[in-house]
């Protein structure tokens, strides 16, 4: 994959202020329960506080009954490595929460096809949150399918930082599996924390990288994961194929991800 492959441009449009708004995703079972809701509640904290947002001390009990009075936002995921329905749930700038249901698409189990896009960029300490300025990633996923692509990896000076909906994982010539750096501009995924002691237990060490084209093109392997998605096998980017997909990451994270949504949920009594 060349440098200059980064030739792809997404569309602008008007944004809300990035610190109008703190969000995060979760998997949701379409009834009372959420995967690793904890988790998601820690990193909306963590990253409110970064971008001077207050949020409820009792956020979790009051998405917890908000849930209670959702309407299912269409027709189920039923993948058996996917969840049914995700939930954006997040708190605006005001103190407001919100929970907005929505309907998960079924990824093809055949590898992804991606395309590099330049990276959307933010000032510190905005950038690496989840934050509200959000349409550049909504851009670059359409940009994708424009491209006849399936997702986008987003790249800032040759550095892979992040996917249009996922976290990128790549499975190195030395078997550690590495993940783009918060410190890159990376958002720290969910999904990899959740899927981390399963890799490890299966011999294969988690750590952040700088993800360089060489160490991308060298990788053994490459995944893509997201609380909606799951986990995904990269097959290619810019029409580059990269290392052999749907090997020893990629059955080592699914098997992670299938143990998480059998055992990850939790409901208000949990809380």
């Amino acid at each position: 994959m060349p440098t200059q492959a980064l030739k792809h441009q997404s569309p602008s449009h008007s944004m809300p202020e990035p610190r109008s708004a703190v969000w995060s995703a979760i998997a949701w079972d379409g009834r009372a329960s959420l995967l690793a809701a904890d988790m998601h509640f820690a990193r909306i904290h963590r990253h409110a506080t970064v971008l001077g947002i207050q949020t409820p001390d009792n956020l979790a009990k009051r998405v917890f009954e908000t849930l209670n009075d959702l309407e299912l936002p269409g027709e189920e995921n039923d993948s058996a490595d996917q969840a049914a329905f995700l939930v954006r749930v997040g708190v605006r700038s005001n103190g407001e929460h919100y929970v907005e249901p929505t309907v998960i698409r079924t990824w093809p189990e055949d590898p992804l096809a991606a395309i590099s896009l330049a990276a959307p960029t933010w000032d510190e300490p905005v950038r690496g949150t989840k934050h509200a300025e959000w349409e550049p990633y909504r851009d670059a996923r359409l940009t994708a399918i424009e491209h006849g692509a399936d997702i986008a990896l987003l790249f800032e000076e040759d550095i892979l930082v992040d996917g249009d909906r996922c976290a990128p994982l790549l499975l190195d010539h030395d078997g550690v599996a590495y993940h783009p750096r918060h410190s890159d501009g990376a958002l720290d995924s969910v999904t990899i924390e959740q899927i981390r002691p399963g890799l490890e237990a299966a011999g294969i060490p988690v750590r952040p990288a700088k993800l360089t084209l060489n160490m991308i093109l060298r990788a053994s392997e490459m995944v893509v994961c997201g609380s909606g998605m799951g986990i995904r096998a990269i097959g290619s980017i810019d029409g580059r194929t990269i290392g052999t997909p749907r090997s020893r990451l990629f059955q080592a994270a699914t098997d992670a991800w299938l143990s998480r949504l059998e055992v990850g949920w939790i409901s208000a009594e949990d809380i």
